[in-house]
């Protein structure tokens, strides 16, 4: 048994509880609304502690909602546990099921996207001090769009 105090936002155990929500974590909003385009994404943060330099989060994509479409210098890990849907990372769209893990390398354009059915729920493993994300240019879209799996991706086809 360790002689540390024990870190109320870092318990030993967090339980789970029904809904994909765990104790003392209350879901909030994904972003600001006005900050960048996405639809229906709430995140919890479930664990943060400098001592690791990482956050774990829970992201849930309603159905039919998606993230933000950015890149930044940081790295994610996602680990799906809810559902399924797409994403988009670097120049790959692709689908996703059940346990699928994705990583998303630094300055990489990415964004998930939550089925028409079901919401898309997953892990993001992440720094705890990250840099702001950058929004896509209208070049940048345009560039995207020229690539006809990206561009379906992109317009949720």
């Amino acid at each position: 048994m360790s002689d540390q105090p024990q870190d109320p936002q870092n318990p030993v155990v967090r339980a789970a509880q029904d809904g994909f929500h765990w104790e003392g974590v209350a879901p909030r909003r994904y972003k600001e609304e006005a900050a960048a385009p996405f639809r229906d994404v709430t995140r919890q943060v479930l664990f943060s502690d400098p001592r690791l330099h990482g956050e774990l989060r829970y992201f849930e994509v309603a159905a039919n909602g998606y993230s933000t479409l950015e890149r930044h210098e940081h790295m994610h890990a996602v680990l799906v546990l809810r559902g399924a849907g797409r994403c988009l990372v670097g120049n790959e769209a692709r689908a996703l099921h059940l346990h699928d893990l994705v990583t998303v390398p630094p300055w990489t354009w990415h964004q998930f996207r939550a089925g028409k059915d079901e919401p898309l729920g997953f892990l993001c493993l992440v720094n705890a001090e990250r840099d702001r994300p950058q929004l896509p240019s209208d070049d940048d879209l345009a560039a995207m769009r020229r690539d006809p799996i990206l561009r379906d991706f992109l317009e949720g086809r």
